[in-house]
């Protein structure tokens, strides 16, 4: 299964000033890729043409598709692209619907097969991504924070070297650390060294990943700019060396480059 490319919270500030939206043609093209749907468009006979259509960028669409094949695999993949063409493409406007779609199809797909780790990963990636634009606070009343580690935990369990998921449990604790410290630590055991860990096994697992060098470099400004300066430097360049397989790692890229810059810049 490609590899998942959403991330259940975010680890950094610097990442979400980014995705305001902008009107550069990069952005305008993937806004119609993502949300233009040719009419008459036939279910997919396989997972694999589901996937050969999220891979050019058409997200919902792929969703669409995805979602026809009814089985745990099509529903994760359907999850998946719905949250990140909410997250890095639809307008504001948009966002809540699109994340509400995709919890609903990551827990259909657990509902399919609980024993899949890909649709629990899902349903942290969809829910962490819902959290964002519901607000910390009504987030927190909602128990979304325990939910997402719960989700991604049982993924691991059933899969203890899913890359896609150490680097979304490093996240939660990175980005449950940034936003509420000690609290965190308290509430939920969040903490900085349970993310370094599971970054690190995230890039031992999956090294040519864009989206962990990314993610990786991102935790480790937001924890210490000034120190971890140079670690998260290589670890953007790195990224950006890297070739872009498909329209999701364009985005990641493009993404690794205007940090890299701001970086350069600071």
């Amino acid at each position: 299964m490609a590899f998942q490319k959403g991330i259940a919270l975010d680890v950094t500030d610097h990442l979400r000033r980014t995705h305001v939206m902008n009107k550069s043609l990069f952005r305008t093209f993937l806004t119609v890729m993502c949300m233009f749907v040719p009419a008459g468009t036939a279910g997919a006979q396989s997972i694999e043409e589901a996937r050969a259509v999220y891979a050019e960028g058409r997200f919902t669409e792929a969703a669409d598709l995805a979602r026809a094949l009814d089985t745990s695999e099509g529903y994760a993949l359907a999850a998946n692209s719905l949250a990140i063409c909410g997250y890095y493409i639809a307008p504001d406007s948009e966002k809540e619907g699109l994340f509400r779609l995709a919890v609903e199809a990551a827990r259909m797909a657990i509902r399919l097969d609980a024993a899949n780790p890909e649709a629990h990963l899902q349903l942290a990636h969809a829910m962490g991504r819902r959290a964002q634009v519901t607000g910390i606070l009504k987030a927190l009343k909602k128990g979304y924070a325990s939910q997402i580690r719960d989700a991604v935990r049982e993924a691991l369990r059933l899969d203890p070297d899913l890359a896609a998921a150490h680097l979304s449990l490093a996240a939660w604790h990175a980005g449950a650390v940034s936003n509420g410290g000690f609290f965190a630590s308290l509430l939920y055991g969040a903490n900085e060294e349970d993310a370094l860990a599971h970054f690190k096994r995230a890039l031992a697992l999956a090294p040519q990943e864009k989206v962990v060098l990314l993610e990786y470099a991102l935790a480790l400004l937001n924890m210490d700019t000034i120190g971890n300066h140079a670690e998260a430097r290589d670890l953007l360049e790195r990224a950006i060396r890297l070739p872009q397989k498909d329209a999701h790692d364009r985005i990641i890229h493009r993404k690794a480059v205007e940090q890299l810059a701001a970086l350069d810049g600071e």
